[in-house]
């Protein structure tokens, strides 16, 4: 963990940043999107950089029509390939034929079985043989996510994350976006922050915190397992 700290020790830029872990970790670093606003962020950085990461993302198979929509937008502006995750269609099945199609609503054990086969599982498949996973984590986004460092390691998964964004604001993202022109959600600009499944997302009210729209029948724990 120290070796990689050094690798921030002269605060180069965030390509920089990506270009010497490709160059200590050749073929095993990995960039997840979920093509929201920090995400797109990060692609734009990788692939107008040319920097030899995996990009890939997680179809839940309940995401939103502008999701998808945004997934074109980018593919078409950066001709640049990413891989896509699905569940295991034998998983989703056996939930849905145990449980109905929304067991997400009846308790927080049965939002957290259906996290787990939509996302969790595909991207503990997606990670298998990387070495340092970037994100696009805020440290604005959560309180559990407020302490993370920029470089971490993972025990569960025994790989290093990079959070390349974790100490931008909100405006600075913006602001990024606009003077790139980069595409993204449509959803963005009707109150959606923080985007995931279409029945576990809402639009979140002037004052509301930006998670508030995630599974807001919840009372707290507004995380799916990916990072916590």
């Amino acid at each position: 963990m120290q070796e990689l700290d050094s690798l921030l020790a002269d605060q180069p830029s965030i390509a920089e940043t990506i270009a010497r872990l490709t160059r200590e970790f050749p073929g095993q670093v990995a960039f997840s999107s979920s093509f929201g606003q920090e995400d797109q962020v990060i692609a734009d950085i990788i692939w107008k950089n040319n920097l030899p990461v995996r990009v890939f993302t997680l179809d839940t198979g309940r995401l939103f029509q502008e999701t998808y929509d945004v997934m074109d937008l980018t593919r078409a502006r950066y001709k640049q390939p990413f891989e896509v995750y699905f569940p295991r269609t034998e998983a989703v099945e056996q939930l849905v034929q145990e449980k109905g199609l929304n067991s997400f609503y009846d308790s927080v054990e049965n939002r957290k079985e259906c996290c787990f086969i939509r996302k969790v599982e595909p991207l503990n498949r997606a990670l298998q043989g990387v070495k340092v996973w970037i994100t696009g984590l805020r440290a604005e986004q959560s309180d559990n996510r407020h302490d993370m460092k920029p470089i971490e390691w993972d025990e569960h998964r025994q790989l290093y994350k990079y959070n390349p964004l974790i100490d931008w604001s909100y405006e600075r993202m913006l602001e990024y976006l606009d003077q790139h022109n980069v595409p993204f959600n449509k959803l963005h600009h009707k109150g959606f922050i923080s985007i995931g499944c279409a029945p576990c997302t809402r639009a979140i009210e002037p004052g509301e915190h930006p998670r508030a729209g995630r599974w807001w029948w919840e009372q707290s724990h507004k995380e799916c397992g990916l990072h916590g």
